[in-house]
């Protein structure tokens, strides 16, 4: 591995934080998340159109980048930095990516041009779970590992066939963006209790009119949520209906996860930086409160806390493996929830206040625990698939 970034992933970085700098600053953001997007649809345009923001990883056939999950990655830790009110995370880290392993040719074709363009925005909604456990992090893949869609019998959403298509039926609790999204792409279950089996569908615009998506008071309102309602709904499979999609979720797993690492790390790391600023002019007794050795030390094991989240991100995003996305997730949400914790202490009362901005850190790294882990299964899951634990040994030391 090649620690050093290229020339063109350093200007993507530059370009991005600059940008974001003008235009997505904390007053800005907090009038975004009112609108009834969740966020600023000029600024998003924007960034698809002078950046490429949405397509930085799909490939110039279909209208994007062409780069890779590296640059995505920087990308988002960027937006994570700003928290960025944007359908980025579910567009860019979770559809697109979905769009490109499961569709037909003739479904990529149409789907990426415009996702990549950022004219269309995409969500994944998972009917009884969190993503994590869709993408195989925290759940174990296989017949006992469907509990995020629904059970397969009943709850979650079903699919039937008919004589003009497909109909979905059911609800998803937490949708990310899900009032907003154009393309709504929903695991359901189809097959009956003898050959049940898992299946993404996709419902384009055209068929969202029997879709009821209620937005939801969010602890984040940087990440809009909405409620789902599926009566009947028409949709097509994406990819074969005959196939299982679990499997291919799990694949996806660890490229999901480093993207959301990132993004936590970006959002750690900015939250630190603040506190840094505030310690060296915050005086107490006559000198800075930064002065004290007490202090000094809380900063200096945040910042080697940041830092090994950072290069567990990287690392994640560079291989691409379930195992380390899944570490490195849980090496962030933990670092973000811990940072922005100390955060609230050492700003004191005005860190809790409407009106600063640390408080807005500190909801977004306790939601997005709830939304992507918990830390404890991810690295389970992890430890699972690196076969750190022999559970056939476990269990003949028990009976011993």
């Amino acid at each position: 591995m090649d620690a050093a970034f290229s020339v063109e992933q350093v200007e993507i970085r530059r370009t991005l934080r600059e940008m974001l700098l003008k235009e997505s600053g904390p007053g800005e953001a907090r009038a975004a998340v009112l609108t009834p997007a969740g966020y600023d649809e000029r600024l998003w345009l924007r960034l698809a159109d002078q950046l490429g923001l949405p397509g930085l990883a799909v490939e110039r056939r279909y209208g994007g980048v062409g780069c890779g999950l590296m640059e995505l990655a920087l990308a988002c830790e960027e937006a994570g930095r700003a928290l960025l009110p944007s359908p980025l995370t579910a567009t860019a880290a979770v559809t697109i990516p979905l769009v490109a392993a499961l569709g037909t040719p003739k479904q990529r074709a149409k789907l990426l041009p415009r996702l990549a363009s950022g004219r269309l925005t995409g969500t994944f909604a998972v009917p009884d779970g969190t993503l994590a456990d869709a993408f195989a992090l925290t759940a174990t893949v296989g017949p006992d590992g469907a509990h995020w869609a629904g059970g397969g019998r009943a709850g979650g959403v079903q699919a039937h066939r008919t004589s003009d298509g497909w109909r979905l039926y059911g609800e998803a609790g937490q949708v990310l963006d899900g009032h907003s999204a154009g393309l709504l792409l929903v695991a359901a279950h189809t097959g009956g209790y003898p050959r049940s089996r898992t299946v993404v569908f996709a419902l384009q615009p055209e068929a969202l009119r029997r879709v009821s998506c209620t937005r939801l008071t969010a602890l984040d309102e940087t990440r809009p949520q909405a409620r789902v309602e599926l009566r009947n709904a028409e949709a097509e499979p994406l990819g074969s209906p005959d196939d299982d999609v679990r499997a291919a979720l799990a694949g996806l797993g660890g490229q999901v996860a480093a993207v959301l690492a990132a993004e936590a790390v970006g959002a750690a790391g900015r939250v630190l930086e603040q506190t840094v600023e505030y310690a060296r002019v915050r005086e107490q007794f006559d000198r800075p409160i930064g002065s004290f050795q007490a202090v000094k030390h809380r900063l200096a094991d945040l910042y080697v806390a940041v830092q090994t989240a950072r290069s567990a991100a990287y690392y994640a995003a560079w291989s691409a493996q379930a195992a380390v996305g899944g570490l490195a997730l849980a090496q962030a949400l933990e670092t973000a929830r811990v940072v922005a914790g100390e955060a609230i202490q050492l700003h004191g009362g005005i860190g809790v206040t409407w009106e600063h901005d640390v408080q807005r850190y500190f909801k977004r790294a306790a939601s997005d625990e709830l939304l992507f882990g918990p830390v404890h299964r991810l690295r389970e899951r992890a430890a699972g698939l690196a076969g750190l634990f022999d559970t056939a040994g476990a269990r003949e030391a028990v009976v011993l």
